[in-house]
């Protein structure tokens, strides 16, 4: 019997200790009402087609499993499988098609096709935990929540039914039964939970063109498990919506909601309580008996929620992260009955179509250009917090402000996460499955489809983070579909904006989506961006697009294959590559060898590879920079990967940052200068909400031999949010120009501080596009740009000096880079290896795959979490494209006072 459907009651890491204090003084009071009892450890897992008993005998304590598998939960079958060794590292190789049940065409989308008969997975497979309860909760409720699983389930305590595969549908749905009847406090209890994989015609999860997908289409407890305690009455799903009254921010006007259900069979009367920052209000609710309603307190009602002078949450780079603690609770007959505390921002999210009909979105009333990535999890749904932790780090990194969702809606931590770093969340449904085939969706599909929305959005509404809903990924619903979405985001109380999809597409119901989702996915030359007008290019807000593959560095490639493999490339690299037209990297290959030339090795195809991979990213985010807010959003596809995969990321699956995400992080500097390929004009890009008088713009044009042949500086005041072309490069006689020829731009403060560099290689042969032959995939080039010169820079070494050192976020490695010779030192990697010569992951790095002028030096640093430990042996390795490898030994202990050490050869 299901009470409702709920989201995460999960507390924010960093409440954890006050939150622990909290529910020990209320226990003295309530009896231990609002308690959490996570159910992680000690599961056991076991196919059904193993068992001959019954739900009702494997869920008793009487009943022995024998030969079954330990895991933990949230963990989907697949990965317990793995984790315990039955089967071998799917990531690695070709192993996944070694597993049983992975016998779908490569390439092709497993979500779309019937499971095998003969997989293991087509049985369901039960887990199942013992559990015991403390005595004194024998007076309270105690519900059992389930934040996600997949697809289908039976749920068995203690020898009674709970909820059967009827109610309990929908990889993401959240369920929260009151099991008060079935269990015993004070006693030892057992639950057993009996999963469903989906079906092609499930409303499931899925995975499309990113990645292959698991056998066991990632079947089982993929979220957290957990029991909670209460009185007659619940507090569910706080929220805190912000409105401000003007462009100041000086006045927020707060409305509080919060569901609040009566669980008993009688009417209760409760006063539901909101507490926040020193503002406490308060109201009286009479619930009926099983009543379930939704409480609200405005400021009309409570002028107390008129704030003055908000602490306002700002998206990364733009403001403080500023988080409130909202405290509810309702009260019967004097004692809590129910507590839940969640964090909030106040800000204010808002879209509207520009003058040429583009979504334009706005934080607390401020245009915001969108530079986000496409975000995938795990392909097991296997996370730690601190790899997480690592990715948000990384995004932050690049300048990134937004990471879209296409059907992967994540656990809470998750969200914790955007909301306390900033970073911008477009959360919907996904494309290319049934989701999106409505012409195949049963009657029930309709109200499994709703279901999931309407938890979902409960669950997402109170978060600072969010940005924008999508109903409808490449495809707009039909109007009796998005009618009934709308429905859900309006009844459910969605703060945020929602569109239709994440497409060009114009709806009855909502009119013009304002997004277009044009492509390209695979190789476009960086002029690209910036020509064309009519596609992908520069203009409107591109949901989903990329110069296409990205090759990973040669230690990537050792740990995802054998290292027979590695080189040329063949099946192993096709399988790691991305699905249906994507499954190769042809074009890229073919733009490689026509532009750099061909290559005669491993490590001649990684050099290639990261340089046109990091001017790609760079020349794509700069252009929607440059033109905004005619250019009003772009999201690279993809930001991450779900396993180990040579497409379509900014840094790798093993957290390796490599050219594409180096690229990245120099475009999208909040204050940045940049060339234009269209017009060869020097623009400064200003992403701040205030102006920058006096900043002073030098641009220097060299020929292949390093001769000046331009030079120009100036002084600007760059406005607020702005967008300023300083002026043009000229165009150089035909005779004058080389084959390859080199611009240097920087930008600096009024106190000579440097503010920006950047650094361009460029052909006197520009591409030629074939702009008749465009497919969403790229534009055809008659010819490309002519790099090969390139390949000639003398061979040069650099003086290196390195120091390990602390600083405020933890352990770090300065290297000072000196070019003593009379070449240009030409795409610089830095790393730091352990003794084995891997590198140290995850790294920050301000700068990599940089250029040293004749006589130039830098210093870099390499910023690292606080859990890593720089250990004696470690060094830092310097290389390039023209530049031998240079090894300095790192200090055994880092210390703020060590002095660089120096370079050995």
């Amino acid at each position: 019997m299901i009470a409702r459907v709920h989201p995460s009651l999960r507390i924010p890491i960093i409440l954890i200790g006050l939150l622990f204090a909290s529910f020990c003084a209320m226990a003295q009071d309530t009896g231990h009402s609002g308690q959490r009892i996570p159910l992680r450890d000690a599961w056991q897992l076991q196919s059904s087609c193993k068992l001959q008993a019954t739900g009702q005998e494997i869920s008793t304590l009487a009943f022995r499993p024998k030969g079954w598998h330990e895991t933990a939960v949230p963990s989907t079958v697949l990965a317990a499988l793995v984790a315990d060794k039955t089967y071998p590292d799917p990531y690695f190789g070709m192993n996944l098609r070694k597993i049983p049940g992975t016998t779908y065409p490569i390439g092709t989308i497993f979500a779309k096709q019937a499971m095998p008969k003969d997989s293991p997975f087509a049985c369901s497979w039960w887990y199942r935990k013992e559990f015991s309860l403390p005595k004194e909760l024998g007076k309270q409720r105690i519900w059992l929540h389930f934040d996600g699983i997949n697809y289908r389930a039976n749920v068995w305590i203690n020898g009674s039914k709970v909820a059967d595969a009827s109610d309990v549908v929908g990889s993401y749905r959240t369920y929260d039964f009151d099991v008060t009847k079935f269990v015993g406090a004070g006693e030892e209890n057992a639950v057993a939970v009996e999963t469903f994989a989906p079906t092609e015609n499930d409303l499931a999860m899925n995975w499309v063109d990113w990645n292959p997908a698991p056998p066991d289409k990632d079947m089982g407890l993929w979220d957290a498990a957990y029991l909670t305690t209460s009185g007659a009455v619940t507090v569910r799903y706080p929220e805190v919506v912000t409105h401000f009254t003007d462009a100041s921010l000086k006045q927020a006007n707060l409305s509080v909601i919060a569901e609040v259900a009566n669980a008993s069979d009688r009417t209760v009367s409760t006063k539901v309580e909101a507490a926040f920052d020193g503002i406490h209000v308060a109201q009286a609710v009479a619930l009926r008996p099983g009543e379930n309603r939704t409480v609200t307190f405005t400021p009309d009602q409570f002028p107390q929620l008129r704030i003055s002078n908000p602490k306002v949450w700002w998206p990364h780079g733009l403001g403080p992260q500023a988080l409130h603690t909202l405290t509810m609770r309702a009260v019967v007959g004097g004692i809590a009955s129910d507590e839940q505390q969640s964090r909030f921002g106040i800000r204010e999210i808002t879209s509207e179509l520009n003058k040429e009909n583009y979504r334009l979105f706005r934080i607390n009333g401020r245009k915001i250009l969108i530079r986000g990535g496409g975000w995938a999890p795990d392909m097991l749904l296997r996370e730690s917090q601190e790899r997480l932790e690592a990715q948000f780090d990384y995004v932050r990194e690049m300048g990134l402000n937004t990471i879209r969702l296409e059907g992967k809606l994540e656990p809470e931590d998750f969200f914790d996460l955007a909301d306390e770093r900033g970073v911008l969340v477009m959360a919907g449904w996904c494309c290319c499955s049934i989701w999106e085939e409505w012409s195949r969706w049963k009657p029930h599909d309709l109200e499994i489809a709703t279901a999931q929305l309407r938890d979902q959005i409960m669950r997402l509404r109170g978060h600072a983070s969010l940005l924008v809903w999508l109903n409808g990924s490449d495809e707009a619903p039909p109007e009796d579909v998005e009618r009934a979405y709308e429905n859900v985001l309006q009844a459910e109380r969605w703060p945020n904006p929602q569109l239709s999809a994440a497409s060009e597409k114009r709806t009855v119901v909502s009119g013009v989506s304002g997004t277009k989702m044009t492509g390209p996915y695979d190789y476009v030359p960086p002029s690209y961006w910036l020509e064309d007008k009519s596609n992908g290019g520069a203009y409107g807000f591109n949901t989903e697009t990329s110069p296409g593959p990205a090759p990973v560095v040669e230690e990537s490639l050792r740990k995802m294959m054998p290292a027979s493999e590695i080189w040329p490339p063949n099946q192993y690299w096709s399988f790691h590559a991305a699905s249906g037209r994507f499954q190769n990297l042809a074009a890229f290959d073919d733009a490689m060898k026509q532009m750099y030339g061909a290559p005669k090795n491993l490590d001649d195809y990684e050099k290639r590879a990261q340089a046109m991979t990091y001017e790609g990213e760079r020349a794509m985010f700069e252009a929607y920079a440059r033109n905004k807010y005619e250019s009003t959003g772009v999201i690279q596809w993809m930001l991450n990967n779900a396993w180990p995969s040579l497409y379509w990321h900014l840094y790798d699956y093993y957290l390796q940052p490599s050219g594409g995400y180096f690229g990245a992080k120099k475009a999208n500097e909040l204050v940045h200068i940049q060339y234009s390929y269209d017009d060869r004009s020097v623009v400064v890009v200003n992403s701040l909400y205030r102006p920058l008088p006096g900043l002073k713009v030098t641009a220097q044009v060299f020929d292949w031999n390093l001769k000046p042949i331009f030079s120009r500086g100036t002084a600007i005041n760059a406005a607020s949010d702005s967008s300023t072309k300083i002026f043009m490069i000229p165009e150089f006689p035909q005779a004058a120009q080389p084959a390859v020829y080199f611009v240097k731009l920087t930008l600096r403060d009024s106190a000579e501080k440097l503010l920006s560099s950047n650094f361009y290689w460029l052909s006197s042969k520009p591409a030629e596009f074939n702009w008749f032959w465009t497919s969403y995939e790229r534009t055809e080039l008659y010819s490309y740009a002519d790099l090969t010169e390139l390949e000639q820079l003398p061979q040069i070494k650099l003086d290196v000096g390195a120091k390990s050192e602390t600083i405020d976020s933890g352990p770090a490695v300065q290297v000072q880079l000196t070019n003593p010779s009379t070449h240009l030192a030409f795409q610089v990697r830095l790393k730091v290896s352990d003794k084995d010569g891997r590198e140290v992951l995850p790294v920050f790095w301000d700068d990599n795959y940089l250029e040293l002028m004749p006589g130039e030096s830098r210093t870099i640093r390499a910023r690292y979490p606080s859990w890593v430990t720089l250990k004696s042996g470690m060094q830092v390795r310097a290389s390039g494209w023209n530049v031998d490898t240079v090894k300095v030994f790192l200090s055994s202990a880092p210390s703020k006072s060590t002095e660089p050490a120096k370079a050995t050869r």
